[in-house]
């Protein structure tokens, strides 16, 4: 990812970690999941997703990421994230 993005993907994450309440604009809970948030840091045309839950209650664990084009966000990529809690959580046990 360019330096700039990296940059502002830091940003947004610090945003987590510093604020009470992070606007839904940056972070938000994905409907239908089970505990999958979504972390959005837009650029330029560009926006980009970070999949992460909660491992604890102040513990983010940041799954994957994507950049995605339409509004819907793939199915696939929603499991993805599931099944990568799923086998943290598991693990953690």
């Amino acid at each position: 990812m360019p330096g700039k993005v990296a940059q502002k993907v830091t940003w947004v994450l610090s945003l987590l970690e510093d604020l009470d309440f992070v606007p839904s604009s940056y972070f938000k809970k994905l409907v239908g999941t089970e505990g999958i948030w979504e972390c959005r840091i837009s650029f330029g045309s560009n926006i980009y997703r970070i999949f992460c839950f909660y491992a604890d209650n102040s513990v983010v664990v940041l799954t994957h990421g994507i950049i995605k084009k339409s509004r819907k966000i793939p199915r696939a990529e929603i499991e993805r994230a599931e099944a990568y809690r799923g086998d943290f959580l598991k693990r953690r046990a």
